[in-house]
């Protein structure tokens, strides 16, 4: 703080002191400019290749033609003809519709399957945001 001095009506003038505020940006600055050859490291992430099954479904996943998921008698099931895990389907059938202007999808089960793991099938199919559902059926002779 700073005054001046004279007159007889002298008057406290405030002036601020602008050094201890110059000193901080400095430090500041300092600090900032050693930091950020540090900061702009890069970071090496290895990410796990694509395996042989989404290659398959990428290449069966042709929008002209329909998508059939296949039941089989011992529950396992297929999209295309393409093997998939049970875990597995509702992600992969997301991703696969995704790439689709509709989301109609064709279930296939077998003669002698269970009704549960076409049950099942549905289930994922419908959290694999498949709707709607078409069950395929034999044709009455």
């Amino acid at each position: 703080m700073g005054m001046s001095v004279g007159g007889s009506k002298a008057k406290v003038q405030p002036d601020m002191n602008v050094t201890p505020l110059v000193d901080v940006v400095l430090v500041l600055l300092i600090i900032f400019m050693v930091l950020a050859p540090v900061v702009s490291e890069a970071f090496y992430v290895q990410v796990p290749p694509k395996d042989d099954t989404d290659k398959q479904l990428d290449a069966v996943n042709d929008a002209k033609q329909p998508l059939v998921l296949s039941v089989h008698q011992d529950g396992k099931v297929d999209v295309n003809s393409v093997d998939i895990d049970r875990n597995e389907l509702a992600t992969r059938l997301h991703r696969m519709f995704n790439a689709r202007p509709d989301n109609v999808l064709y279930l296939d089960g077998h003669d002698e399957v269970p009704f549960r793991h076409v049950l099942t099938a549905i289930d994922e199919a419908r959290e694999g945001s498949a709707s709607p559902i078409v069950m395929i059926t034999k044709k009455l002779e």
